[in-house]
């Protein structure tokens, strides 16, 4: 009975790695295209606050991602998905005025 829940344990062990390794990375070229065309510069820059990903640091990006339920926007961001999140921070962070590509919208 101990070697069973042993070699249980080890099979759920092993099978929790496998699926951690192929957990999709953020995407930043994903988070590109939905920053500009569909969740932030569709308002940023029209009839909100100018943004860009090179207005914040990358730390600021990720608190304010973080928090995004206490964003001014976050109404409009209710029915984005976790991972669709994910890949606009990946852009954003990638882009912000401390990385070593600052990315300007116009």
């Amino acid at each position: 009975m101990k070697k069973l829940a042993a070699v249980l344990t080890a099979l759920s062990v092993a099978a929790a790695a496998v699926g951690l390794a192929f957990a999709a990375e953020p995407n930043a070229k994903k988070g590109r295209y939905l920053y500009r065309t569909k969740y932030c510069r569709t308002c940023h820059g029209k009839t909100a606050s100018d943004l860009s990903p090179a207005s914040k640091t990358q730390a600021e990006w990720k608190k304010a991602l973080a928090g995004w339920q206490k964003l001014p926007c976050a109404k409009d961001w209710k029915d984005v998905s976790a991972e669709d999140r994910a890949d606009i921070q990946a852009y954003v962070v990638e882009g912000a005025k401390d990385s070593p590509n600052p990315t300007k919208c116009n």
